[in-house]
């Protein structure tokens, strides 16, 4: 395949692309489509499909939830809770997804008339998921039913001892499942091995996505029950605020019904309807209505934030609080606790970065400590990653002789069927997720030989993965097409995140204007080209990369093509379009 642009090797090392593999204008039945059209094309939509992918809503997307193994069962056990006011007790992860799955359900259930409980593990002193201790003590307080959310599909010790004591669990879930499933009342989850086909297309999305398939269940089986002759039935569509930024802070797959949920969900989000959410913006400055991306580096980090070095179940208690008062409190202090997360990060982050030169010769990055704190290790292990371009786990060493590790991986690498091998090779203590991310408890003198399992398993998949990387893009524009008419129109394709990716662009010649690093080690550099257009780019985190010191090294004036990712600067007096640069090249 010809490079874009007759570049084969760029400033990073990449052959330049397209992400379109469509027929072009020699081919007899080729039709010119406009940008949006050949956006959706390229990230999978069909031509039958165009239609709902332009305009994604639930309507268009939603299966029929009966399609999921046990649904049917955990919604008929969960109406019979509500119809005989049970005591319910809702046990969620401590991150971004556990939290709204958990408030989620508490608000629906709160609307159906029954006021359930929450539970949230503490990160540090409980760890993840849930334990039998924990679900046995619920069970002796009085809970009737506990419904674990985020968590719990590889529970089996933990479930086995609530079987045992009469405790009725009902697990709803998406990360990967053994072969074998713990013992629960019903186990709701995309990725079981014995889901149906028409589940299992469902795979990618995240807890939140299916406590809302869940409700949706619930009050269908409610409504069989003529439940709703004598009250309203709750709204479930104004929760996709909660669904919207749960599926994006957990970087879910932003198709199919994923679409939906993000596009609809900032709909309600920008009516602030939801008392918590709104001073979680407040408490963020956004001044504008949040888009997609401010779920994922506004508002998803400050709900974490809570369960990362903060008290756990802030985000559960933000999200269902009905108090504009206390809804301010939490609000401030998930913003304060976010500062203390970056600066623990920071410090983390460093010492990792010192290690990464032992690192050379692995597929897996593997890093171990003491004193990191377990908070902040999967935000370090995805900063590892983009810095090798390879899968990493970051492990923090406890004096218990047990570590705590968060793993990020890159496409092509399915990180959570590697962990759960390990785990069933004896290497852990527990450990799972998905195919992006998994999180390991390990002893630390079995570090080692983990790494080594790894990397003997997975060395193949990340030699393809790196052997295969291009920079893959979407439209050359000149300097001038760089603007704001351009970007928001290719934003008619979106929302875009994992899986469905925000257009990447490609422009010039363009003359260095001015080059030079703001901040810790982000390039910034305006350009100028010959059609008169001028253009502000920054490039994060590469004043140490290829890229970032050819840049800064290069003669004032010098030409070159750039690609990125367009945005709308609105700072100013008026809205100008820049580039988050991800590449370039010489143009002469």
């Amino acid at each position: 395949m010809n490079a874009v642009l007759n570049i084969e090797h760029s400033l990073s090392g990449q052959s330049w692309q397209w992400r379109s593999t469509s027929a072009d204008a020699r081919d007899p039945g080729f039709q010119p489509d406009d940008l949006v059209t050949q956006l959706l094309l390229s990230r999978g939509a069909t031509r039958d499909t165009l239609a709902i992918n332009r305009e994604p809503t639930i309507r268009g997307f939603m299966p029929d939830p009966s399609v999921f193994q046990d649904m049917d069962k955990a919604a008929e056990r969960i109406a019979e809770a509500v119809v005989n006011q049970e005591k319910v007790t809702i046990f969620g992860d401590y991150d971004v997804d556990g939290a709204t799955s958990a408030a989620l359900l508490i608000r629906l259930l709160r609307d159906l008339g029954l006021q359930a409980g929450h539970y949230i593990p503490d990160r540090l002193m409980e760890g993840y998921g849930p334990s039998g201790e924990a679900l046995v003590k619920l069970g002796q307080q009085g809970s009737d039913l506990v419904v674990t959310v985020d968590c719990g599909a590889m529970a089996f010790e933990a479930l086995d001892m609530a079987n045992k004591s009469g405790v009725e669990v009902i697990v709803v879930d998406h990360h990967k499942c053994a072969a074998e499933l713990p013992k629960a009342w019903a186990l709701v989850n995309p990725n079981r091995l014995d889901e149906s086909d028409a589940g299992a297309e469902h795979g990618h999305l995240a807890a939140v996505g299916m406590a809302f398939l869940l409700g949706a269940a619930l009050i269908r089986n409610l409504r069989g029950k003529t439940f709703f002759q004598d009250r309203p039935e709750p709204k479930l569509l104004e929760l996709l605020d909660i669904v919207a930024l749960g599926t994006v802070a957990d970087v879910a797959q932003l198709r199919g019904l994923n679409r939906a949920f993000v596009a609809q969900g900032l709909k309600v989000l920008s009516g602030r309807q939801n008392i918590g959410l709104a001073a979680l913006i407040d408490a963020s400055r956004l001044k504008r209505a949040p888009i997609c991306s401010d779920l994922g580096f506004a508002l998803g980090p400050r709900i974490n934030a809570g369960g990362r070095v903060g008290k756990s179940d802030l985000g559960v208690r933000l999200l269902t609080t009905q108090d504009p008062e206390e809804a301010q409190k939490i609000a401030a202090e998930l913003d304060h606790l976010n500062e203390e997360r970056r600066a623990i990060e920071s410090h983390v982050l460093e010492e990792a970065e010192a290690m990464c030169a032992t690192q050379q010769n692995q597929a897996v990055a593997v890093l171990s400590a003491k004193g990191w704190h377990p908070g902040v290790i999967g935000i370090v292990a995805s900063r590892i990653k983009e810095k090798l371009d390879r899968p990493a786990i970051i492990i923090a060493e406890e004096e218990t002789g047990i570590g705590k590790g968060s793993g990020r991986s890159i496409t092509g690498v399915d990180l959570g069927a590697a962990i759960i091998a390990a785990k069933d090779s004896g290497l852990l203590l527990a450990g799972g997720g998905h195919a992006m991310a998994a999180g390991i408890t390990i002893e630390t003198a079995r570090i080692g030989a983990f790494s080594e399992f790894l990397n003997e398993r997975l060395a193949t998949l990340v030699g393809k993965s790196q052997a295969g990387r291009a920079l893959l893009l979407d439209a050359v524009l000149s300097p001038k097409g760089v603007n704001p008419v351009t970007v928001e129109a290719m934003d008619g394709a979106g929302p875009y995140g994992m899986g469905w990716p925000a257009p990447r662009i490609a422009t010039g010649p363009v003359r260095i204007i001015k080059c030079d690093i703001v901040g810790k080690d982000h390039v910034r550099m305006i350009v100028a080209g010959d059609d008169g257009g001028s253009i502000k780019t920054i490039a994060f985190r590469a004043a140490e990369s290829d890229l970032g010191q050819a840049l800064l090294s290069a003669p004032r004036g010098r030409k070159l093509w750039i690609a990125g990712r367009a945005k709308i600067d609105d700072w100013g007096s008026r809205p100008s379009a820049g580039i988050h640069l991800e590449d370039a090249a010489w143009a002469d």
